[in-house]
């Protein structure tokens, strides 16, 4: 995964690092147990970041333990207000095995696609900018 270019400020919460780059908020992910409270925070943390306007995210997915019931819910939930659409960038099947998790027999609330390419997940971001 990525490091942070050195001029650009970065944010950090329990399950992740952020910045940004040409209009894209990216996320390095951390290989922590998702919980409800460290989504929220993680929530509070993107809201405070973004100035509370969605944004487009390109996240860099870690291997993490399966969150619980509540959690996948609340993630569910907390999507559509802190971002636009979200480009996931893995090895190959991980991102697809989270979506499955998190959007069991549910469209995600947000576009999503999954990639192994961060180059094709940033040109497929961009086609929602405005």
């Amino acid at each position: 995964m990525p490091d942070a270019p050195a001029n650009i400020p970065t944010f950090e919460s329990d399950i992740a690092k952020y910045w940004f780059e040409d209009g894209i908020l990216i996320s390095d992910s951390k290989s922590v147990l998702r919980t409800v409270d460290n989504i929220s925070q993680n929530a509070l943390l993107v809201k405070q970041i973004t100035n509370n306007t969605p944004a487009l995210l390109l996240i860099y997915l870690s291997d993490s333990p399966i969150p619980d019931k509540a959690t996948r819910q609340l993630s569910t939930e907390i999507l559509p207000t802190i971002y636009k659409a979200m480009a996931m960038v893995s090895k190959p099947g991980l991102s697809q095995f989270i979506m499955k998790i998190l959007f069991k027999l549910k469209q995600p609330p947000i576009p999503m696609k999954s990639f192994t390419n961060a180059d094709e997940a940033k040109a497929w971001l961009n086609k929602f900018k405005q």
